[in-house]
C-alpha cells in the first residue's frame, strides 16, 4: 500500500466517523424538536380556552365600557339641560322675588326720609339740580303756564 492509498483510507474512515457523529447529532436534534412540538401542542391546548375566555371577557368589557360611555353622554346632556333651565328659572325667580320688595323698600326709605325732613322743617333736597328759569316777564302767556307747571312738578 502506498502512502497515497493510506491517506485515502484514513480520510474515508474519518469522513465515515464524521458522518456518523453528524447523524447522531441530527437524531438528538430531531428528538428535541419532537419534544418541543409536543410541549407547544400541550401549551396550545391549555391556553386556547384561556385566550377565548379572555377575548370574550374583553368583548364584554368593551361592550360594558361603550354602554357606560353612552350613559355618561346622556347624563351629561341631561345635566347641561338642567343647568340651563336652573339658570333661566333662577334668574327669573330672583328678579321676580327681589325686584318688587326692593322697589317697595326703596320707596319706603325715600318716603320716611321726606317725612322726617318735613317734620324737622329742613328744606327738601331734590335729586335733580335746579334749572335756571328765565323771568316770567319775558315769557308769553303759554310759556308762563309751562313754567308754572314745571315748578309745581319740582315741588311734588
Amino acid at each position: 500500500m502506498s502512502a497515497g492509498e493510506l491517506v485515502l483510507v484514513v480520510a474515508a474512515v474519518l469522513c465515515s466517523i464524521g458522518f456518523a457523529a453528524l447523524i447522531v447529532v441530527l437524531l438528538r436534534v430531531l428528538d428535541t424538536l419532537r419534544d418541543v412540538r409536543r410541549e407547544v401542542d400541550q401549551l396550545r391546548m391549555e391556553t386556547t380556552p384561556l385566550i377565548r375566555e379572555l377575548l370574550e371577557t374583553t368583548d364584554e368589557a368593551r361592550a360594558t365600557v361603550d354602554e357606560a360611555r353612552a350613559d355618561l353622554e346622556r347624563f351629561d346632556r341631561v345635566l347641561g339641560s338642567a343647568e340651563a333651565i336652573g339658570d333661566a328659572v333662577g334668574g327669573r325667580v330672583a328678579r321676580t322675588s327681589f325686584s318688587s320688595p326692593m322697589i317697595k323698600a326703596a320707596g319706603l326709605a325715600r318716603g320716611t326720609s321726606r317725612t322726617i325732613s318735613r317734620l324737622r322743617g329742613a328744606p327738601r333736597r331734590t335729586s335733580i339740580d335746579p334749572v335756571d328759569v328765565p323771568s316770567i316777564e319775558g315769557l308769553g302767556a303759554s310759556n308762563v303756564e309751562a313754567a308754572d307747571s314745571s315748578r309745581r312738578r319740582k315741588r311734588a
